[in-house]
């Protein structure tokens, strides 16, 4: 929350204190101050940016929470808003690659908390039959010319360190949509230096799989993913995007 500048409701505002900063809330949950999704500061921070006392931005929030603006969870108080949040920019959006040029083709994604595959436990370090986040990832053109799938399964370190994946524990139902664009940006915001190993092979006569693995700088894994591409009708790519020295 970058503005600092006091926030003074019109005198001819007859709502109670705590209604008026719910509002002002409110305003910057929608012009995106606060993106979808994101922790908001805590009552502390709120009560300085607003010049309130504590007490008053308690009031404000359950207000929210009782219109269903706003989730309190462990960590903290999140926005439900809907829409696109923004990223940040140069972060590769996740699944990383797993989306079709097609401008027709159409995703779907959804969470499980459940034991991943054999495979997934082992790079990241997880015991036999341990539950975790894991991630489902189908995009496709109706005429099924372009299949891209993809499953991505998330450490331990990564829901301890990323309170945005945790959240998703709750929902990981395998049933609603689940869209972790904004996965590795997370990441980054959490204080992890992301680290890339993408392993590319034939799946089958027609199409190819990448395997990423992604730790941390601490060499921790953070995730591994399976994408596997129709090689013989779509053409994989990655784009990055580097800031100029300087």
């Amino acid at each position: 929350m970058a503005r600092t500048t006091p926030h003074e409701p019109a005198p001819s505002d007859d709502r109670p204190l705590y209604g008026r900063i719910a509002a002002l809330l409110l305003d910057e949950l929608r012009d995106g101050t606060i993106p979808p999704g994101e922790r908001l500061p805590g009552e502390r921070h709120l009560a300085a940016h607003f010049q309130v006392s504590r007490e008053t931005v308690r009031q404000a929030l359950e207000l929210l929470r009782r219109s269903g603006l706003i989730a309190t969870d462990r960590r903290g108080s999140h926005a439900t808003l809907p829409g696109l949040p923004v990223g940040a920019q140069g972060t590769p959006v996740f699944p990383l690659g797993a989306r079709s040029a097609d401008p027709s083709a159409v995703d779907l994604a959804t969470v499980t908390w459940e034991a991943p595959p054999p495979e997934h436990a082992q790079a990241l370090g997880l015991a036999p039959l341990r539950p975790t986040l894991v991630h489902r990832y189908r995009s496709a053109t109706p005429d099924g010319r372009s299949l891209r799938t993809a499953v991505t399964s998330f450490s331990a370190v990564a829901l301890a360190e990323v309170a945005e994946l945790a959240r998703y524990r709750g929902r990981a139902d395998g049933a609603t949509p689940a869209q972790l664009r904004r996965a590795y940006d997370w990441m980054r915001k959490a204080g992890l230096c992301l680290h890339h190993r993408d392993s590319i092979s034939q799946a089958d006569a027609s199409s190819m799989r990448v395997t990423r693995r992604v730790h941390d700088q601490y060499a921790r894994p953070l995730e591994i993913t399976d994408l596997v591409v129709d090689a013989g009708r779509d053409a994989l790519v990655y784009e990055f995007t580097l800031p100029a020295a300087g």
